[in-house]
């Protein structure tokens, strides 16, 4: 009777284990802080912020973390990452200089010059679909590498390329992503692989959205207000007008360039002149660059 007992405690034990290791996996969630504060962030030599930083959805077991403080010794550590919440904390010792005792002759040492990194985007806004430059120097750098951030899948960073220099110690990469991305504001960070030096440039990318315009009445008179108004998804900061319609409107009257609003929404309100002849009238609306654009139809005069 004993033997059944112990043996049924044994089964259960075992079916339970199974059923733990079941349970998927969760993420973990790192606690960031240092002594002093600010120091830089780096997850798997990637670029994280400044300390003080909460970092989500990584994946638990082995990373290398290290923060890096100008005036300060980096403090690095292999750490292993359970599941949930861990916090990590590191004093950073200030970079101090021994005094040279008196009486003491210093050798001449031949100075090394520290890597010096430029970093230039060609342009500030890109369309989606195009490509975009980012090139510089580095003088005393082995080698570059290319780190994106931005929307989407670029959001925790993405390593595109590392680099050589070449003549002149200068460098250069051409990026040219399709029509995946999304638009938003994108960094682009150049970093020497030695981890002397890091130079970071800000561009917009526009494109991969819709824009919508609606007149807030389809019959008017001249004389009359009619708003025009709608939404741009495509990243733009701005939409512009052109109003068509018969005689001397055929060709476009340009009503303006409006700003779009941080919930992606624009309004303008347009006064109908006297004298415009009656008939249909179309409001045509394209986003700044333009990458997309819409219509719609309204009457001046009161016609059917």
């Amino acid at each position: 009777m004993l033997k059944k007992i112990v043996f049924g405690i044994l089964a259960a034990a075992i079916l339970l284990a199974g059923c733990i290791a079941a349970i998927p996996g969760e993420k973990s969630t790192l606690e960031l802080t240092s002594s002093p504060t600010g120091a830089e962030i780096y997850l798997d030599n990637q670029y994280r912020g400044t300390t003080p930083s909460t970092i989500a959805d990584v994946e638990p077991g082995s990373h290398t973390l290290e923060y890096r403080m100008k005036g300060y010794t980096s403090w690095s550590s292999v750490v292993t990452v359970p599941a949930g919440t861990s916090n990590y904390f590191a004093a950073l010792e200030p970079v101090t200089v021994s005094p040279t005792p008196v009486g003491t002759v210093t050798p001449i040492e031949v100075s090394v010059m520290p890597s010096m990194l430029t970093l230039d985007v060609s342009r500030d806004v890109m369309i989606i679909g195009d490509s975009i430059i980012f090139s510089g120097t580095c003088n005393g750098c082995r080698s570059i590498i290319l780190t994106l951030y931005g929307p989407g899948t670029y959001r925790d960073g993405v390593v595109l390329t590392t680099l050589q220099t070449g003549a002149y110690n200068a460098w250069s990469y051409t990026w040219n992503p399709g029509t995946k991305p999304q638009s938003g504001t994108y960094t682009i960070t150049a970093k020497d692989s030695a981890g002397a030096a890091t130079a970071r440039k800000e561009f917009k990318a526009i494109g991969n959205g819709i824009v919508t315009v609606i007149p807030s009445r389809y019959a008017v008179a001249t004389g009359d207000t009619v708003t025009f108004s709608g939404q741009c998804t495509s990243g733009a900061g701005s939409v512009r007008l052109v109003l068509l319609g018969p005689d001397r409107l055929a060709s476009g009257l340009e009503l303006g360039t409006i700003s779009v609003t941080a919930d992606n929404r624009w309004s303008y309100q347009y006064k109908v002149e006297s004298g415009l002849p009656t008939g249909t009238y179309t409001i045509y609306v394209s986003d700044v660059p333009k990458t997309t654009s819409a219509s719609n139809q309204f009457t001046v005069g009161y016609t059917s």
